[in-house]
């Protein structure tokens, strides 16, 4: 395994983001950068509640849960795509890069946590896991740190952006202003036929569903 994905730490050159292509380049106008995320009722998704996330094509599986396929842990470290899409999967609570309550707003950073009452419940954070050298792979999985914002925790931060009339998730932080990070979509890879979350170059289309 390679150090995982930043992060070069860069001390003089100005924080620069290495965008696959130019029509990945994230919105930057102030009305897209503040606009709120919005769950299926057309409600704001909020820090602290807790959401499934949902595919928004039909067909090729369902919501996300934290497992260990690839890897062997007392916390499971893979996040994987429930086959059957009528599973909702597990639900996330978010947490703003302030750390306070609040709106859930598109192009922000926030920190995804899978909700689960266990002993693991703080083991659940999403972050980048390490380069694999025999699939060539980026994967999303568990075991991040929650809140600090900045270099140490730089590989746990996504934002949510709008992808047509949808989201997306994207790895693309700004909580370091001299790091060098990839900005790259969140997508799926599938192997054996498991559905894995992965850094790609074809977005995961996502909706979000709030649980009462």
């Amino acid at each position: 395994m390679n150090t995982p994905l930043l992060l070069l730490s860069l001390t003089i050159i100005p924080f620069t983001l290495c965008v696959p292509n130019p029509s990945r380049l994230l919105l930057s106008s102030s009305s897209a950068s503040t606009a709120p995320v919005l769950d299926i009722n057309g409600d704001k998704v909020q820090a602290g509640p807790n959401y499934f996330i949902l595919p928004v094509i039909r067909g090729r599986g369902g919501g996300l849960y934290p497992s260990n396929v690839k890897q062997t842990n007392t916390c499971p470290r893979d996040i994987i795509q429930e086959a059957n899409e009528v599973q909702q999967g597990l639900p996330v609570v978010f947490t703003r890069v302030d750390a306070k309550k609040g709106v859930v707003r598109v192009s922000t950073d926030v920190n995804v946590r899978f909700y689960t009452p266990t002993i693991c419940a703080r083991e659940t954070i999403w972050k980048i896991g390490e380069y694999d050298d025999k699939l060539k792979q980026y994967f999303v999985v568990t075991g991040g740190v929650e809140g600090n914002p900045g270099r140490e925790t730089v590989g746990n931060w996504f934002k949510i952006e709008k992808f047509g009339s949808d989201y997306k998730f994207v790895y693309c932080p700004s909580v370091c202003k001299f790091c060098k990070v990839i900005c790259k979509d969140v997508g799926i890879f599938n192997m054996d036929g498991v559905r894995f979350l992965a850094l790609s170059d074809t977005p995961f289309k996502v909706m979000f569903k709030k649980t009462f």
